[in-house]
Formats: C-alpha cells, structure tokens, sequence
C-alpha cells in the first residue's frame, strides 16, 4: 500500500509539473477572433483640435508677400532656450531659425496680429486656417491668402509595462490607440492585454476607459481609440509581474516547487511506512 501511494504521487506530480510548464497563454494575442477577411466597426475618426496651453504655428502667405509678412510672428536667429515673443506667444527654436508660436489661452483664444483676440479652441488645424483666411478676406486686408497651421509638442504620456514610457510626441493630425502603443514600443509580454487603461481629461475631470486589446470590438469602438493630447496610457502588469515583487516571488507557481513538495510528501510518507 505505501508503494502505490508513492507511485500516486509521483504520477501527480508529473501530470502537474506537465500542465504548468506546457500552457498556452490565452491572453498575449491581440484582436483574437477577427479571422481573414473579417471587418469591424471603427468609431468615427477624432481629429486633433487647439485646447488650452496648446502651441501652434500660423503662416500667412499671399502673392503680396510684404503685406502678408504684416500676419507673421517674426522669425529670429537660433538660440539656445525658449522665450516670449509677445502676448499669448511663444518661440521654441529649430535649426538655423526659431518658429515662432502661438499658446492658447484657457478660453481657447490666440492673439493674432491685426486681428485681435481670435477664439480657436476645439478647431482642427483645418478648421483654424479656414477661420483666419475668412476673416483676411473678410476684412479686405489679403486677396486669396494661404494659411499654414501646424501644432507643436503634442504628446500623450505612457506608463507601466510598455517597452517605452514617458513623454511620446507626435504630429499627425489623427493618432489611433494601436499606433500610440506602436510608438510606445509595444507592450511587454508581461503587460495585461485585457486591461489597458486610458486616462483623459474630460469637462475639468480625469475620467479612466479601459481596453481589452485581446477583443477588436473594444479596441475599435472605444471612444478612446483615436488618442487626443495629453492623455495617458497605462499597461498594468500581469500577475506573475506582480508576485516578483514579493519575497517568495512566483516560486510557489512552477514546476520544480510542486516536484519539491511531492518529494518532501514521498520522504514522509516513507518515515511512516517503515
């Protein structure tokens, strides 16, 4: 009788040491169940648009070039720094010149030269250019002008377990929630891809939206899938990350820990079978 329960547990603690080493992970592969050919709803595209303490270029140009000039914060020599060009702007400088930028206001407004307080908050670059050359136009200062507008320093924050975190800046118009992680260096395999948060700042308020990366109809339909400025990507570890923090660690969750353990059962089954 003690020989077979020996042999019980030996049989155990293969079949144990077997399952434990030899799982398949259901939880690594993104957008499971969208097979070949299969499409899913995308949720309308969400354009970039000025908020508050945005910074943004503004170009002016028209076939009187002198005249247009009169629009233009003026472009200075390289230095080392940032400083103040004048009421609700800014110079950030780049190669052998500074750009000179404009920062909206907490009312979503800029100072544009000649004229006056223009309120541009929630406005696509598009949109912003379109405003401008109206009100040119408009007000007969320029015949047919060309507006140039461009954003500067957008970023998102990421955090946790990504294979880049910080700071990450980017420059399109639209940025999605695959390509932000993409620039984030992609989630480390400890990374819970069934619980990914996004943390945006809504009416005054920072408001939590979590993603399953393993499900396309939640990373596609979320109103987060389009990134805007300043929101925050955070990849929890998983479990096992998690329990490496711990004195034991995972020790108590593979094989060799559970042979350990039968063979202390068998050592004392032994003392009680002689």
């Amino acid at each position: 009788m003690g020989m077979s329960y020996l042999k019980s547990l030996l049989i155990a603690a293969g079949i144990i040491a077997s399952v434990t080493s030899c799982r398949t992970p259901k939880d690594i592969t993104y957008f499971q169940g969208q097979e070949n050919g299969q499409s899913v709803d995308v949720v309308v595209p969400n354009y970039i648009t000025a908020q508050p303490d945005d910074r943004l270029t503004i170009a002016v140009h028209a076939r009187d070039g002198q005249l247009a000039e009169i629009f233009n914060l003026p472009i200075q020599a390289r230095q080392q720094g940032t400083v103040a060009t004048g009421k609700g702007s800014t110079s950030s400088r780049s190669g052998s010149n500074q750009i000179s930028a404009y920062t909206v206001n907490s009312y979503g407004d800029i100072e544009f030269p000649e004229l006056g307080t223009i309120h541009i908050g929630g406005l696509t670059r598009q949109e912003i250019a379109q405003k401008i050359k109206d009100e040119l136009v408009n007000r007969k200062l320029l015949k047919d002008p060309t507006i140039t507008v461009e954003f500067i320093d957008h970023s998102f924050t990421a955090l946790g377990a990504l294979g880049n975190t910080g700071r990450i800046l980017f420059d399109r118009d639209k940025l999605n929630l695959v390509e932000a992680i993409a620039l984030a260096g992609d989630l480390e395999i400890n990374g819970q891809r069934q619980n990914v948060k996004v943390y945006r700042m809504v009416d005054g308020k920072q408001k939590a939206y979590t993603v399953d990366l393993t499900d396309p109809n939640s990373v596609y339909s979320s109103p987060v899938y389009y990134i805007q400025q300043n929101d925050v990507i955070y990849v929890e570890p998983n479990n096992l990350q998690k329990r490496n923090t711990t004195p034991l660690g995972n020790s108590t969750f593979t094989p060799a820990f559970w042979i350990s353990l039968a063979s202390f059962a068998m050592t004392v089954a032994l003392l009680f079978v002689k």
